[in-house]
């Protein structure tokens, strides 16, 4: 039975009390149903499972009291009042996407819904009728999904879809503010020999302990990506001078040299770093992140261990200071 239909048969049903209860109470859907007061007129039981009153209980209430809603991100109460529009523009009207019915206990569900006025025979508008269903299953499914689409499988990090839009982003302000921020290309020092000797199982759990320990020694506003096998990207947000990010380098490092406790091994592992500079190394993320990954292949080729910059002129002022 279609939504459309189902309002209609509500509708009618109503005013047909004595069949309507039995009827309406075997579909799949919750009824509710309000007077053209604004008042609680009818509630079938999966309505009144969902919003947690009894229809003893509901009657005669405005339905605001009952039928409570809010967005489903920001959790403020909806303005938007279907049930009234339907009665005051005698059409059919919907909550706004993303909306969730909080139950009397303060219990919250997503919901979908589609509410019409209830017309009498002479074509009077005595009130009107919404069907609404629990939606909480499908839409965490479908944020599920987006999740999978934008992040690491193994250690849950963003992956290199999300991390390009969150550089752009960070790029962007850092533009409208006259800011810089970095970008760190790093990647695991002889990687393969643990995959080799030790087997991949153990390999993905390192990965996801190194992934762990560059996650807690970074800020809440930066963030820690992988870019696939013993590669990551980290965005540095907002960087006062270079010499930050340099530090920052420097602390992911140390987290990362220290023994990682993996299936009964204490593994140990180096890193290096390649740092970029927005605007010194790239106004663009692309080229912000090959920057940092040829700085990376330098950092390699000079020892292991530690880190490098994009850009010649800072790799001399630290080796001057160092």
């Amino acid at each position: 039975m279609t939504t459309g239909t189902i309002l209609d048969t509500a509708g009618t049903m109503v005013r047909e009390t004595a069949r309507a209860q039995s009827t309406l109470d075997s579909i799949g859907d919750a009824v509710l149903c309000i007077d053209g007061e604004g008042h609680i007129s009818y509630l079938n039981a999966i309505a009144e499972q969902m919003t947690g009153w009894r229809l003893a209980d509901a009657r005669s209430r405005p339905y605001g009291e009952v039928f409570r809603v809010a967005d489903g991100t920001t959790g403020q109460p909806h303005a938007c009042e279907p049930l009234l529009l339907a009665i005051a523009h005698n059409k059919t009207f919907s909550l706004p996407p993303n909306s969730v019915l909080i139950r009397r206990d303060g219990v919250a569900c997503a919901i979908e819904d589609s509410v019409a006025p209830i017309h009498e025979p002479d074509g009077s508008i005595s009130g009107a009728v919404m069907v609404f269903r629990d939606t909480s299953a499908a839409r965490a499914a479908k944020d599920r999904l987006s999740h999978l689409a934008q992040h690491d499988f193994l250690t849950d990090l963003p992956n290199p879809v999300l991390i390009n839009d969150r550089i752009t982003q960070a790029i962007a302000r850092a533009r409208r503010y006259d800011q810089s921020l970095a970008v760190l290309f790093m990647d695991l020092d002889h990687f393969k020999a643990i995959n080799d000797s030790l087997g991949h199982a153990v390999g993905d759990q390192l990965l996801q302990s190194v992934a762990l320990r560059l996650s807690t020694n970074v800020r809440a506003s930066d963030t820690v990506s992988r870019k696939g096998g013993d590669e990551f990207v980290v965005l540095l947000a907002e960087i006062a001078h270079a010499e930050d990010a340099a530090l920052t380098a420097q602390k992911l490092i140390a987290a990362i040299a220290m023994a990682h406790p993996v299936s009964g091994h204490e593994l140990r592992v180096t890193a290096s770093i390649g740092i970029g500079i927005y605007p010194l190394d790239g106004t663009d993320a692309a080229t912000l992140i090959k920057s940092a990954d040829q700085a990376m292949y330098r950092a390699k080729h000079s020892g292991r261990n530690h880190y490098c910059f994009a850009g010649t002129a800072l790799n001399a002022g630290v080796e001057a200071g160092a």
